[in-house]
């Protein structure tokens, strides 16, 4: 796919846990209202948790109640957005556009926010670089 940070599928196992793997590079889910950042309020920039990729302002995360953590937009072209028909669904899957990893999902139902968008991120896809 041409991303900017490109490594062999062992590179990847051992750089991430067996559970970073499965969501990360396997396009897996961790569990609702399970992962570090659901309900952080701490302010800074959410990164990519393969290749550190800036992602997320903590200014645009809010609190959706659907178990996960909730962004209304990415910093600027750091997303790239795949349609996901798994599941007997139709998604837009949200990969790091760095590295191409599965972040997450957005949904068009974050009713109240700016753009009306719902980013529904994996806390283990992210890492969050507290402001000084």
């Amino acid at each position: 796919m041409g991303y900017n940070v490109e490594k062999s599928d062992a590179e990847w196992r051992e750089q991430l846990s067996p559970e970073e793997y499965r969501v990360l590079r396997e396009a897996g889910t961790e569990r609702a209202f399970a992962g570090e950042y659901t309900d952080t309020e701490a302010k800074g920039i959410y990164r990519c948790k393969a290749c550190q990729a800036k992602l997320f302002e903590s200014d645009t995360k809010f609190h959706s109640g659907c178990g996960w953590p909730s962004f209304y937009q990415p910093i600027t072209d750091t997303v790239e957005y795949i349609e996901d028909l798994s599941h007997g669904m139709r998604r837009i899957e949200v990969r790091c556009a760095n590295c191409g990893s599965h972040l997450g999902h957005v949904f068009p139902d974050g009713f109240g926010t700016p753009t009306g968008d719902r980013f529904c991120i994996n806390s283990i896809s992210i890492t969050l670089e507290p402001n000084d």
